[in-house]
Formats: structure tokens, C-alpha cells, sequence
């Protein structure tokens, strides 16, 4: 379980008597508490800008959005992992539960490309960041052909070769 708890802004840090209350009987039954404010959350999913955003969560000294840390919550109490696919004309996250193998996760896109799974190439995600494009990543090594036993990790970038 994963409770939500929302707060003014004035305990948007510290959280207040009901969220410590919440977070005493959340660790009582082994469950995790997110504490946040959402009117500011609602704030921040309104700006467009980066830069507006990253001012505007300066001001209330924030790292990141609470709901980030409520979205990685929840994939890691799902057991869910995201690998992405990047084409020319769209880069797209797919969900998947972790451990999955790459047939599995093939099948998230369509169940043909499980069925006629011959291999994936994989790219890991630190590696895409680093070398900022597939065609880099190509040339430096960093591209891997997968076969049907590859547990595809969070943060894969994949274009699977398949036939039907």
C-alpha cells in the first residue's frame, strides 16, 4: 500500500500531525507514505518551460516534483519496469513488469513482435544520455544485439527485429 499524503505548503517538507499520524501507521503495516503538496504540484505540471520550472521549485527549495518520487513509488510497488523505443518521427516509453524477458516486453507494442521475436537491439539508457544519439552510440560499441533469454532493464533503449 501507498498512501498520499496532502499537506499545506507550510509542512510541504516536514509534513504535520496528520502526515507523522499517516507515516506511523503506514510504517506499522509496512507501507510508504508520499507526502505533498498538490496545488504546488498542480503548479508545476502547468509550466512548459524547464527553466520556469526549475525557478519556480527553487522557490520552494524542491529537488524534484512530489510527483516524481510518487510516480517511482508506485512502479517499484507494482514491480513495473519502462524501456523506451526511438524512431525518427516518435520516442515512446513502454511499461513492463520487471524481469521481464525481451519477447515480453516485444508485446507491449504488439503481439506480433513477440510471436516472430528474432532479436533486439539494446541500448542501456546511461549510454543513450551519454552519446546522445543511437548512430553514436553505434559507433562507440554501445549498441547490443539481444537475443530471446535478455531481461530487458529499466531504462533500455530497444528496436526490436522481428517476423510474422
Amino acid at each position: 500500500v501507498l498512501y498520499v499524503a496532502n499537506v499545506d505548503e507550510a509542512s510541504m517538507h516536514t509534513g504535520n500531525k496528520f502526515s507523522d499520524a499517516l507515516v506511523a501507521a503506514a510504517k506499522a503495516e509496512n507501507s510508504e507514505v508520499i507526502v505533498m503538496t498538490n496545488a504546488i504540484e498542480s503548479q508545476i505540471a502547468e509550466l512548459e518551460d524547464p527553466d520556469d520550472k526549475a525557478m519556480f521549485m527553487d522557490e520552494y527549495k524542491m529537488k524534484e516534483p512530489a510527483l516524481d518520487r510518487l510516480i517511482h513509488s508506485t512502479y517499484k510497488l507494482l514491480n513495473l519496469s519502462t524501456y523506451f523505443t526511438a524512431g525518427v518521427q516518435e520516442v515512446r516509453a513502454w511499461t513492463i513488469h520487471h524481469g521481464w524477458k525481451a519477447p515480453q516486453a516485444a508485446s507491449v507494442i504488439h503481439t506480433d513482435f513477440e510471436k516472430g521475436f528474432i532479436k533486439a537491439e539494446v541500448i542501456a539508457y546511461l549510454d543513450f544520455i551519454t552519446y546522445k544519439s543511437e548512430a553514436a552510440c553505434r559507433e562507440n560499441g554501445r549498441l547490443r544485439i539481444e537475443g530471446k533469454e535478455y531481461i530487458v532493464h529499466d531504462g533500455d533503449v530497444m528496436h526490436f527485429r522481428f517476423n510474422v
